[in-house]
């Protein structure tokens, strides 16, 4: 089978078959018998994503593409935020520059509490910052002190057999 980006295909009612080949010649004796049960079956060449008329269609295609990036001025670079459009800039950038600073600021606090002198001895405790200290319970779940009920079992293991 050829490369998937440039063979040869037929389409048949509009839709492509799975006859694929790298050069047309190969695909004329399948083409005429399909052309046969679908008279509105064609033969294009399918290259970058598209569909073409012929392979010459699309290396013209591709070589006018080139032309006219050749004369964009050398000056002219695209930054990372460029963006097609009037302004050339991201709608939503105004959000992401704000969720990056308040990210900064939130990382900032928690290393100045890391960082905190010790709190001298006799002085007040800090207040709580977790909502599990300001709430005053005790995490649940068992401790070395605790005893898990034993259900009473029948004589005999897991049951009977008959």
């Amino acid at each position: 089978m050829p490369p998937r980006y440039a063979y040869w295909t037929i389409l048949a009612g509009g839709l492509p078959t799975a006859f694929r080949v790298a050069e047309r010649d190969e695909l004329l004796p399948t083409f005429r018998r399909i052309q046969e049960k679908h008279p509105d079956a064609e033969m294009k060449y399918f290259a970058r994503g598209r569909l073409w008329e012929s392979r010459e269609a699309a290396q013209a295609f591709r070589d006018m593409r080139a032309a006219n990036a050749a004369r964009r001025p050398e000056g002219e670079r695209r930054g990372r935020d460029w963006r097609p459009g009037g302004e050339h800039r991201d709608p939503r950038q105004k959000f992401k520059d704000a969720k990056r600073d308040r990210n900064r600021d939130q990382r900032q606090e928690r290393f100045a509490r890391k960082t905190r002198a010790p709190r001298p001895a006799g002085s007040a405790p800090a207040p709580p910052s977790s909502p599990r200290e300001r709430s005053g319970s005790a995490p649940r779940g068992r401790g070395p002190g605790t005893r898990v009920p034993t259900l009473a079992r029948p004589p005999g293991g897991r049951g009977r057999r008959r």
